[in-house]
């Protein structure tokens, strides 16, 4: 793993900022976390809130658990817990200007060589926070059109049961009637069938004489 992948596993978000311990500074400018939290109280002027600020209690005990969790960091930090430490005690986070300003007041040629790293993992950090984002933009996009294209669907899905459901009307009423035309026919057959008495006078009767 080269020094900016191993900084941005460094890097965590706290209060909508993106930030880093004060120990993990010291450590890469090569000086102890002492030394570094002393030549910030002398240049304090230097280092406003948006540059550094020190972890609450709760801050400190959600970031151990995030680590450990996530990144399967070393026992040091989990011996740490804020339960056992006092409030003057917990640690300082710099943000990326606050980490750039912290190599000028330490003054040294390792700490000024590591700045320049420090702010290029940065930058690797936002852009692919800004990749994630715009990939979430296109799944969301997608999931929205998926959406539409099931109502649209649902639509037609309705639309053709409505019309199912006029045809099935449709075609019970033409069966009436055509079962109403067929009772109508037999009928007709029927009477045509029925043998007529015949009109006028038959061979071998006698023709009654009424006069």
């Amino acid at each position: 793993m080269d020094n900016v992948e191993h900084i941005k596993n460094c890097i965590y978000e706290i209060r909508g900022q993106r930030v880093m311990l004060d120990r993990d500074l010291a450590e890469l400018y090569g000086v102890e976390t002492r030394v570094l939290n002393q030549a910030v109280k002398r240049n304090i002027d230097r280092f406003p809130q948006d540059f550094m600020f020190q972890l609450t209690d709760d801050e400190w005990d959600m970031l151990i658990n995030k680590v450990v969790a996530v990144n399967n960091m070393s026992s040091q930090i989990v011996t740490t817990s804020p339960q056992k430490r006092p409030k003057t005690a917990l640690p300082f986070v710099f943000t990326e200007h606050g980490t750039i300003m912290l190599a000028s007041v330490l003054r040294s040629q390792i700490a000024i060589q590591m700045s320049v790293t420090i702010t290029r993992a940065f930058i690797a950090m936002r852009e692919a926070i800004a990749g994630m984002l715009s990939v979430n933009l296109k799944v969301e996009q997608l999931s929205r059109k998926v959406d539409q294209l099931n109502s649209y669907v649902e639509e037609i899905l309705h639309d053709q049961n409505d019309i199912n459901q006029q045809q099935e009307e449709t075609n019970a009423e033409i069966a009436i009637q055509i079962e109403a035309i067929n009772d109508a026919l037999d009928e007709l057959r029927t009477k045509n069938e029925t043998p007529r008495p015949r009109i006028g006078f038959k061979q071998g009767e006698k023709k009654t004489d009424n006069a």
